[in-house]
Parts: C-alpha cells; structure tokens; sequence
C-alpha cells in the first residue's frame, strides 16, 4: 500500500502519511468491512479515498495562494535509475491513469479489484488502463522518460 499511495502522491513522504492513515482508519473501521471483495481491496480504497481527499484540500489551499513552497523529493535514497524513469513516466500520467497501472501492473490487482480499490466502475477502469499504457509506450517510444 505505501508504494501505491506513494506513486499516486508523487512521494514517499506523503505515500507513508496516506498509508498510515489508511491503516488507522481501517483498524477504526474494521467492523464496516462486509467480505465484499478481497480485505487488502477494501483497506487500498481507503488509502485511494484520503489521497483524492488528500490532493482536493492542496488544489484549494494552490487555489488561494496558500500552498507550502518547501521543496520536497519524489525520490526515494538508493533508488534505481529504472526506479526514477519509472517514476517519471508515471509523473506525465493523470492521477487515475497513474493509480491503475500502479495497481494493476504494479501490484497485480486484477481489474475487479483495482475498480474496486479506485471505486470506478470496471469499464472505466480498463479504459485508465488502456489510456495510461497508450501515453506510457508513446513517451517509452518517444524517449521522453529518460
């Protein structure tokens, strides 16, 4: 989960918060799980759900000129150079394009459960994924994630 909510937020930082607070709530919230669909699903949602909650407030906060100007790194010490082009291509996705190919590609949801997880209905789902993995070999194609 904090590999997934790190890619969605474009750093580790905010990743680990996400999914700190995604395992709090889960923890608060276990008796709403109803054995609909896979736990581990239910838990990435939450995660999925605080960062869209999560990149709503810092579109606010952008909007009324009230954002952090603190630099902060989207890459990981030690991380690969395949690690980093991988994070960059990922960077020219929309957020949803992003988190499905994170989710199905990345961690081996099928797509059941990433629509799940992303809470979209599956053809939609699968047209993220059709779309992010176009644009994905277009710039892979292009040379642009290097």
């Amino acid at each position: 989960m904090r590999a997934f909510l790190a890619r969605a937020a474009g750093n580790a930082a905010d990743g680990d918060d996400l999914a700190q607070e995604a395992f709090g709530r889960a923890w608060n919230r276990a008796g709403d799980y109803r054995g609909q669909g896979s736990y581990a699903a239910w838990v990435m949602g939450i995660g999925w759900r605080l960062f869209l909650d999560q990149r709503r407030t810092a579109q606010r906060r952008e909007a009324l000129g009230l954002r952090d100007a603190a630099p902060t790194s989207s890459t990981p010490h030690g991380a690969t150079d395949a690690a980093i082009d991988a994070d960059r291509l990922l960077a020219t996705l929309s957020a949803q394009e992003r988190a499905a190919l994170t989710l199905c590609f990345g961690h081996g949801c099928s797509h059941g459960e990433a629509a799940e997880i992303m809470g979209v209905p599956l053809g939609t789902l699968k047209s993220l994924v059709l779309r992010g993995r176009a644009k994905a070999q277009k710039l892979i194609g292009e040379g642009g994630a290097t």
